[in-house]
């Protein structure tokens, strides 16, 4: 292994278990004595202590003693020797061992030792500081089995106080534990599509495995060489193949479980030659790895087989995956399906309750909720999920409410710390599945990938300790709290309007003291990095914001004057003021700041936040230093239309294009405007449940975004629902003696699917139509029926039935205007 150093070198060696007879002499007496229960409440000194292990531990044991000793090394410079008989009684201790090696040697003590209300169950372990029974303390770290070892190692070095040359402990560490879900992992996608794995070495993938176990992980997903994506990456340090089987490798060494997340490519399963083909394919990717636990077919996003040819499929696929990895399971997703394929799926599990199907997954593009889709599978069948954690625009959990100036540059994939939104998901169906693999495209979800694995060990743990965990062993024990507490900050910095949030730039300055106070090595940090860019990037948006909205206001200021200017002059002064943003730009010092952290984070951990400096694959795959200087406002489409009015010939068609523009939201009297994507101007939309009870807003409206250059900023965001769920406006109080039109922009990313409209959810107010890509005004009459009670309700439906996301019912601009 490349970052392997042998542990065994200058180290005593003993045969045998002769170290356990002097843990269960010293432990019989204490235990006897006290209950299980600490001593004291100060910290000890482990600065010189050494690690005392059995001789015959498995590899997966002794590498976990070997990531302890790395770990601490990296953070202390006190590097730990390992060895297998007690030392002297003045040098502090850290046992680490197997219980089952105390119950050979010790039985109904042993017994005693590994018992406790938390701490019964696989991969569980006790940590237990005693200090009276010799001079100098002893630590244990008692593993149920040998991940419970790997874990307990893993939460010993989270609860150590780390710093250059210091390595203590709290004295009242007791800690019984196991975890509640026998599932927990993420994806680690080799590939081109991400913005950082791609550039990874094995080194680099053997320290991120050890991160995620010093968290609990148990799991991670690899995804083959051919899926939906290039077939090749400029970073790549090797084919995809090669590090593949290097990952799983490394994996196996720490006794981690591999999944694949196998996408079903091929066009025509229903042809035996493809099926022969995929076959073979697959089997030699199954050779090539030593370890594989699970493979993960997902029912679409990518591959798109109905489920009547794709079962078939995967039976054979479990035949050739059992002749490598005679002990894997094949699971498979509904991801995508309609709701015919959801039918036919569900049908076959009842009818014919396959053997050879492991388990099913939920994840993103399902049509059915995870508790429905637990009460629709035979019990037979566990569940797992598989939560979009990375993205945070068109995806399975948007964030809620985002505002449009982050939405068009941060986009798909920026760096993305949710704590309290993530835990929220992960609690409200908690109860639905054996555990989680998230769905993750490189390290912008770090955190979020951290909270998972926190509640995932306990769904009761307190986020904020959570927190400030991570912030104590990635970035430092000094920022154990000031690091957690702004990792909230930058969630709060997403909620609700922009314009109005000052506390982005509180959340600056917070970052910007700890930036002034870090050493080097904090500065070198790529966590510590990646919260620097965030909240420079927030800060400078935020700015830009401010200063491109009164630019505007102020080009809008010149146009009402045209008629006293002439049209020609007044289309002057309104651009000039409008290229501002461009010509005099603003917080310079900002933007440079993110421009240095890119850097930075593209020299410490591969992140390619830009698609020319760095080679991303493209700027919705986490480059977003190329949308920075997006315009937030509709400067682009303003000088579009100027343009356009240039070229008219007569003043008064010009002036009376300027008073469109100027007057685009007024209704007229008795009338009413909502910008549907504008969380301050959608009075009469439904929003429904929102997102603390409904985060895959199944049945509620959401805010939705697809940038187009040209568009208003109006256009680019929208209200939407998913699936078979309407989108509705209420209307009270209005004229039961008026006729009244409406006037809607029809916007989104999905112009494949129609759009239907009706008047109280009966009174059609136009069929099914396709919107147009070229986005404008429309307008329809209204029937009088619907407003003769003085209420009106405006339902919207996509086509039923549909698979995929869902995104097809989306509403940019509505106008209801008064006739009469």
């Amino acid at each position: 292994m490349e970052t392997r150093r042998s542990i065994g070198d200058g180290y005593a060696r003993l045969r045998g278990n002769c170290w356990l007879v002097s843990i269960l002499l010293v432990l019989s007496v204490v235990w006897a004595a006290t209950g299980v229960q600490a001593v004291a409440d100060d910290m000890i000194d482990l600065g010189q202590a050494v690690v005392v292990s059995p001789q015959d531990m498995t590899g997966p044991e002794s590498n976990a003693v070997e990531m302890l000793v790395e770990e601490v090394e990296k953070r202390t410079l006190a590097r730990w020797d390992v060895v297998h008989t007690w030392p002297a009684d003045t040098v502090p201790v850290v046992a680490v061992g197997q219980v089952s090696s105390l119950q050979k040697s010790a039985g109904s003590l042993a017994e005693r030792l590994s018992t406790g209300p938390a701490g019964k169950g696989p991969e569980g372990y006790r940590i237990v500081v005693l200090k009276d029974v010799r001079p100098a303390p002893t630590v244990f770290v008692i593993g149920n089995d040998a991940r419970g070892v790997l874990f307990g190692c893993g939460r010993l070095l989270r609860e150590l106080r780390m710093s250059r040359a210091s390595v203590t402990l709290p004295g009242t560490v007791n800690i019984s534990t196991a975890p509640k879900y026998p599932l927990r992992g993420h994806q680690l996608g080799y590939r081109p599509k991400v913005n950082t794995y791609d550039g990874w070495t094995i080194p680099f993938w053997e320290q991120y495995i050890r991160d995620r176990a010093v968290f609990g992980n148990n799991a991670i997903e690899m995804i083959p060489p051919r899926s939906d994506d290039a077939p090749d990456s400029p970073h790549f340090p090797r084919p995809q193949i090669d590090m593949m089987a290097g990952i799983s490798k490394l994996a196996d060494e720490y006794g981690i479980d591999v999944w694949i997340w196998y996408p079903a490519m091929d066009r025509n399963y229903a042809d035996p030659k493809t099926v022969q083909f995929a076959l073979n394919e697959w089997g030699e990717v199954f050779k090539k790895l030593p370890r594989i636990d699970t493979i993960f077919v997902p029912g679409g996003d990518p591959g798109h087989t109905q489920p009547k040819y794709l079962m078939p499929l995967l039976e054979k696929q479990t035949e050739v995956l059992h002749r490598y990895h005679p002990n894997a399971q094949m699971w498979i997703s509904t991801q995508s399906f309609g709701k015919e394929w959801l039918d036919e799926f569900l049908e076959i599990l009842r009818t014919q309750e396959p053997a050879w199907l492991g388990g099913i997954v939920f994840g993103p593009q399902n049509r059915i909720s995870l508790p429905a889709l637990r009460a629709a599978v035979p019990k037979r069948y566990p569940i797992r999920r598989y939560p979009d954690i990375t993205h945070s625009i068109r995806c399975q959990y948007v964030v809620p409410d985002w505002d449009v100036a982050y939405a068009v540059t941060e986009e798909r994939e920026v760096i993305n710390p949710r704590p309290t939104d993530e835990a929220r998901i992960f609690r409200l169906w908690d109860d639905s599945a054996v555990g989680f693999i998230t769905y993750s495209e490189g390290v912008n979800d770090d955190l979020n990938k951290i909270v998972w694995s926190g509640l995932g060990w306990d769904p009761e743990a307190d986020v904020v300790d959570i927190l400030r965990e991570y912030s104590r062993y990635f970035i430092g024990e000094q920022y154990a709290d000031d690091w957690a507490q702004g990792l909230i900050a930058l969630e709060r910095n997403w909620r609700g309007p922009l314009l109005t949030n000052k506390a982005v730039f509180n959340t600056l300055r917070q970052f910007q003291e700890m930036e002034r106070g870090a050493s080097p090595q904090v500065l070198l940090n790529w966590r510590f990095q990646q919260g620097l860019y965030r909240a420079y990037y927030d800060a400078y948006t935020a700015r830009r914001l401010s200063y491109e909205t009164e630019l505007e206001q102020l080009a809008m200021d010149q146009l009402r004057h045209a008629r006293e200017l002439g049209s020609l002059l007044a289309l002057d002064r309104a651009e000039a003021i409008l290229d501002r943003a461009v010509t005099d730009r603003q917080a310079a010092d900002l933007r440079a700041r993110v421009f240095e952290l890119a850097e930075a984070l593209y020299q410490s951990i591969r992140m390619q936040l830009s698609v020319p400096r760095y080679k991303a694959i493209s700027v919705g795959r986490g480059a977003n230093l190329d949308l920075i200087d997006i315009p937030l406002n509709d400067r682009n489409w303003l000088k579009e239309r100027f343009a356009q009015l240039r070229d008219v010939s007569s003043e008064r068609q010009r002036l009376r294009g300027i008073d469109e523009i100027v007057n685009w939201t007024d209704p007229g009297p008795g009338g009413f405007y909502d910008d549907l994507g504008n969380l301050t101007q959608q009075p009469h939309l439904v929003r429904g449940l929102g997102s603390e009870l409904d985060p895959e807003f199944r049945e509620s409206s959401r805010v939705g975004f697809a940038y187009s250059p040209d568009h208003r900023m109006s256009w680019v965001r929208f209200a939407e629902s998913r699936y078979d769920a309407p989108l509705k406006m209420h209307y009270p109080n209005l004229d039961p003696n008026a006729r009244y039109k409406v006037r809607v922009v029809y916007g989104g990313d999905n112009f494949r699917t129609r759009i239907r409209l009706s008047a109280d959810d009966q009174l059609e107010i136009h069929p099914l139509i396709r919107k147009e890509r070229q986005l404008q005004p429309v307008e329809f009459d209204v029937p009088e029926k619907a407003t003769q009670d003085g209420d009106l309700t405006l339902t919207w439906h996509q086509e039923p039935g549909r698979g995929g996301s869902g995104r097809g019912c989306q509403v940019a601009e509505v106008w209801l205007i008064k006739v009469d």
